[in-house]
């Protein structure tokens, strides 16, 4: 049985807050019309709240870092050493791909939880093709 989660990814938190974002519209309009709670990982957070951080500054960093952290905007899950060792196995078998190790986490642990749907906008998540991307 698949899970009522929907896991969220750097690309869509970004889209999120970044209002220069070319997807923060579709990405804001997604969010306001949600109904399935979200979730997303601690290598998702350091990875967000760095990537705001660089682009936005410290402050806009901190205060969607806490939001994250807080699980207020969703659950904010743990990777487990299972699902890092899965991580790394997709790592390799991908050489041919440009995931990240984050991205092969966030995989892993959907795998792991059987989410299947992704909240996203970067194409490695539909490369992967075991997840459905949304919004379309």
């Amino acid at each position: 049985m698949s899970s009522p989660f929907i896991f969220t990814d750097t690309s869509a938190w970004y889209a999120c807050v970044d209002e220069s974002d070319g997807y923060h519209s579709k990405a804001v309009q997604f969010i306001r019309a949600l109904t399935t709670p979200l979730v997303t990982s601690t290598y998702v957070l350091d990875e967000t709240v760095t990537l705001i951080k660089l682009h936005l500054g410290h402050r806009t960093a901190v205060q969607f870092g806490e939001k994250l952290r807080k699980e207020q905007i969703a659950k904010l899950l743990r990777t487990t050493e299972q699902d890092e060792n899965r991580a790394w196995q997709i790592f390799v078998q991908y050489q041919d791909k440009g995931f990240s190790f984050t991205d092969c986490t966030s995989f892993a642990l959907m795998e792991r939880l059987q989410i299947e749907r992704a909240f996203a906008f970067d194409a490695h998540f539909r490369q992967y093709g075991r997840v459905v991307v949304v919004p379309p």
